[in-house]
């Protein structure tokens, strides 16, 4: 674990600035934001025209003069003082009056795993803007392994995998640290990616970023299995007149175009299960994989990883939001750690 539960406990609000949304925990208050990571800004004045759920409804709709803008990229924020201001407006006047309030404001973020002293600077300085006097930092693997209720304070191995929308985590955890980790820079926003170029080449069609996602949920039962309907009708753009045009696509030249990108999950799961020791592995036979993060809701996903491993596979019961809870489970102080007295000789 990065910082100890001790420091965490003297920490009022935990915020996860992931890529796809942007969540705040405060102590005594529970989870407050829960809303996308974007912000809309009118270039000519500076000023921000809305934050959330409402700029994200205006990507691809604005006039020239405004721009939406993602302040935060694969779990990085890459533009400290949009994120800033973007948290500032998410998180309202009235709370961040009281939070004002608090005479020493202390928080806690989550960071990607193995990320570099420059991303973790970028998290603490957006907090530091919002009024934090001090900031911790914890591991998004071992928050979001709280959060969704496994025993890393154990000596017993558990492993999760973090399915963001720009990078997908796994690690495998024992004794509240991680024994063996990779991160993978492949996530929903591929998938949507994967999913846009296949209608574009193989269809001419051109795919509105906001469809993507009812798309795949349209595929449900047959996103990434066999199952489900053999064709699905699909409204676009048509590549070279411009206009509106419909077309059925073929559900299993889908599933193979959506295929593609998570060959990397699957290179990166078989590299964890080689570099863990037997024992562990061992245990991953009964506690199997535990998924977490927006994207684990993709459907199908779950039984391709069955498949490619052998192991059980489950998905979180509120996998979106289990980095926060977990951070704001620490931050409550209902998690315990296991002490280990040393022996007298």
């Amino acid at each position: 674990m990065t910082v100890s539960l001790e420091q965490l406990r003297r920490c009022h609000v935990a915020v996860d600035l992931g890529a796809a949304r942007t969540r705040v925990y405060v102590k005594g208050l529970g989870l407050v934001v829960d809303e996308p990571s974007v912000a809309a800004v009118n270039t000519r004045t500076g000023s921000l025209i809305a934050v959330g759920a409402l700029a994200e409804q205006m990507t691809g709709r604005t006039p020239g003069y405004i721009r939406v803008a993602r302040p935060v990229t694969g779990g990085t924020v890459v533009d400290i003082e949009m994120a800033q201001r973007m948290l500032r407006h998410l998180l309202g006047e009235k709370l961040r009056r009281q939070l004002r309030r608090k005479p020493r404001l202390r928080a806690a973020a989550c960071t990607p795993h193995d990320s570099d002293p420059l991303a973790q600077r970028a998290a603490v300085e957006t907090l530091v803007g919002i009024g934090a006097r001090r900031v911790e930092l914890v591991d998004t693997l071992i928050a979001a392994a709280v959060g969704c209720g496994l025993p890393v304070e154990q000596p017993t191995a558990t492993m999760i995998m973090v399915c963001g929308a720009a990078t997908t985590q796994i690690a495998v955890l024992s004794l509240g640290s991680i024994v063996s980790a990779v991160r993978i820079p492949v996530g929903g926003d591929a998938i949507d990616h994967a999913v846009v170029q296949h209608l574009r080449q193989h269809h001419a069609l051109m795919l509105p970023s906001q469809s993507v996602r009812p798309l795949q949920l349209a595929l449900s039962g047959g996103s990434l299995t066999s199952q489900g309907p053999a064709t699905t009708e699909i409204h676009g753009r048509d590549v070279a007149t411009g206009l509106a045009r419909s077309v059925q696509v073929d559900t299993a030249a889908m599933r193979q175009a959506i295929h593609a990108p998570l060959t990397a999950v699957l290179d990166g799961l078989g590299m964890i299960l080689r570099d863990c020791p037997p024992d562990l592995v061992a245990d991953l036979v009964d506690c199997g994989i535990m998924m977490v993060g927006g994207s684990a809701l993709l459907p199908g996903l779950d039984q391709m990883l069955r498949n490619a491993t052998g192991l059980p596979v489950h998905i979180a019961e509120r996998p979106d939001v289990c980095a926060v809870l977990g951070l704001g489970a620490m931050l409550d102080g209902k998690i315990e750690p296991m002490v280990l007295d040393p022996l007298a000789c």
